[in-house]
């Protein structure tokens, strides 16, 4: 990972879009990793994207935070056997140490956090 990939994400606290062709890189990019499972049309995936976006930003410089529509990335689903979304990918050093599906409390999802940090 470089320096400056990390840093570039402290100043926006946004997720970064991630793709089927750039999720590979991500994940050797940045070695605490977040990534939200999601499609337009899910009502539990816009349920959990303002607690995601929130999350993003009180942990900007720590841990970064990544969401793959899973609609336009099938290959990024299919790769982790995601059947059901919204799906939260908690990603340490280019390994899947947990991952959590569905709408779940802020808290659940910052206690997995931390196993990141």
């Amino acid at each position: 990972m470089s320096e400056n990939s990390d840093s570039s994400m402290d100043n926006s606290g946004s997720p970064l879009k991630i793709t089927d062709s750039d999720f590979d890189q991500a994940t050797a990019d940045y070695p605490r990793l977040v990534i939200d499972c999601w499609a337009p049309w899910c009502g539990p995936c816009r349920t959990i994207a303002p607690i995601i976006d929130d999350l993003a930003k009180a942990y900007s410089g720590k841990v970064i935070f990544g969401k793959v529509n899973v609609d336009d990335n099938p290959r990024v689903a299919q790769k982790f056997g995601i059947m059901s979304i919204p799906t939260l990918l908690f990603i340490k050093e280019g390994e899947i140490i947990e991952n959590l599906v569905g709408v779940v409390p802020r808290k659940t999802i910052e206690d997995n956090i931390q196993k990141l940090i």
